[in-house]
């Protein structure tokens, strides 16, 4: 993960939402249908820690580290294409330079499944200069490897295209994954229906936070963790810091797993997944002792799982169609700290009451989303809370929420509902629509 922090910033540029899994040109934080998808397999650990220790021969090897720029990260590369390679995937070495040095990044496409509906994966492959970046972020790096390496041992037919990715130079400032997502022609980049990120998924003093950039993403790392009696936080410490933000911001919709860096596990997260309060989730983040001895077995089998559950889930499934769509594309500005501001989308011509599945589509540019509070309010004035005020640092709220509407007449004016509740802010509803 690369060093940086998160602050108010002037609103992103404008994203349009769309459909995730529709035929058309796919977005941020669109929709994804709940697939019937075929069971994942257990990711074997041993496999995992097998590929660790092998990228931790490969630093001691060369200088202590797999750093841009350094043998070690082209030796990185290609321990791990000869992998995929063998397995039969089509891989590409991506070249790009920067900070005088040519870095690689590493494309396997696994052949097979619709190519305008390409679900991707990735993990930056470089460490820091300072240590061979077990952890940060080869644990990352491990887990999609032998997600992938499952895929070929199954001989998984998706119904989606599936694409895996190790970014270079993600500890300069994501600069392959930019790299990557600038070069991708825009017929492409609309293919792409999501990106899932792995960052650091064997802290040794771990937590378990799942990205919250898309609504459905997000729901089907949650899902899982639930179902092992795991609770889960919603992951600030990286947001906006690795190779997600790349893909988030052009558009396409993201998700992921962390365990935690330097930030220190508090006594309630003890609570829920024991460890050491008061200490780092990863006392040895971006420093020497970032080993194999650096990584918490418990953390990294359950992670490693979890990416395999949700490339199945993503990718094997069927999509439902889009629906029937109203959007309103007008700005409408948001008062600092001010009264409630509201847009409109008029439906008509519907018989009946609204879906208990209304999908709600928002995209609302803000420079501190913590402070907003939104509603979507039917016809009859029926408030239905999206989103309540919080902690949450990140600007921007993008995001299709699910709303059960079906007591509401179809037919009618309704709006959505924004008030920001806290000062020193500026934002705007971009667009908003409804999917029935």
């Amino acid at each position: 993960m690369t060093l940086s922090f998160p602050r108010r910033t002037a609103a992103a540029a404008v994203i349009a939402l769309a459909g995730l899994l529709a035929p058309v040109a796919p977005a941020a934080n669109a929709s994804i249908s709940t697939p019937q998808a075929v069971a994942a397999p257990d990711i074997p650990l041993a496999n995992v820690k097998a590929h660790l220790t092998q990228l931790q021969s490969i630093a001691t090897a060369n200088g202590g580290n797999r750093a841009h720029g350094r043998p070690g990260y082209l030796a990185s590369v290609n321990y791990l294409k000869a992998k995929l390679d063998a397995a039969g995937f089509i891989t590409t070495v991506q070249q790009f330079t920067t900070s005088g040095a040519v870095g690689y990044n590493l494309i396997a496409d696994w052949p097979g499944g619709d190519p305008n509906q390409v679900l991707m994966a990735g993990a930056h492959l470089d460490s820091v200069t300072s240590g061979a970046g077990i952890n940060d972020n080869g644990s990352g790096s491990a887990g999609v490897l032998e997600t992938a390496l499952a895929v070929s041992r199954a001989q998984l037919q998706p119904t989606k295209h599936l694409r895996f990715a190790w970014w270079g130079a993600e500890e300069l400032g994501l600069v392959g994954s930019r790299y990557y997502v600038a070069n991708l022609p825009a017929a492409e980049r609309a293919k792409v229906s999501g990106y899932l990120n792995f960052d650091m998924i064997g802290s040794p003093n771990p937590g378990y936070f799942v990205y919250d950039d898309n609504v459905a993403l997000e729901k089907v790392f949650k899902d899982y963790f639930a179902g092992l009696g795991v609770a889960t936080e919603i992951e600030t410490e990286g947001d906006g810091r690795s190779d997600h933000a790349s893909f988030k911001n052009v558009g396409i919709a993201v998700g992921g797993l962390f365990t935690g860096a330097g930030r220190t596990k508090t006594a309630a997260q003890v609570q829920k997944w024991g460890g050491t309060a008061g200490q780092a989730f990863d006392r040895c983040y971006h420093s020497s002792c970032d080993t194999t001895a650096n990584i918490n077995d418990t953390a990294l089998d359950r992670n490693s799982d979890a990416i395999a559950h949700a490339i199945w889930t993503l990718a094997t499934g069927t999509t439902t169609p889009p629906g029937d769509v109203y959007e309103n594309v007008a700005d409408v500005a948001i008062p600092d700290n001010g009264a409630a501001v509201t847009s409109t989308v008029n439906v008509s011509g519907r018989t009946g009451n609204a879906p208990a599945a209304l999908s709600v589509g928002v995209d609302i540019k803000h420079t501190w989303r913590g402070d907003l509070v939104v509603d979507l309010v039917a016809p009859d004035g029926s408030a239905y809370r999206l989103k309540n005020s919080s902690n949450d640092q990140a600007d921007n709220v993008i995001a299709t929420y699910t709303v059960n509407a079906s007591s509401e007449p179809a037919n009618g004016a309704w709006k959505l509902r924004v008030q920001d509740v806290g000062p020193q802010d500026t934002g705007f509803i971009d667009s908003w629509k409804l999917t029935f």
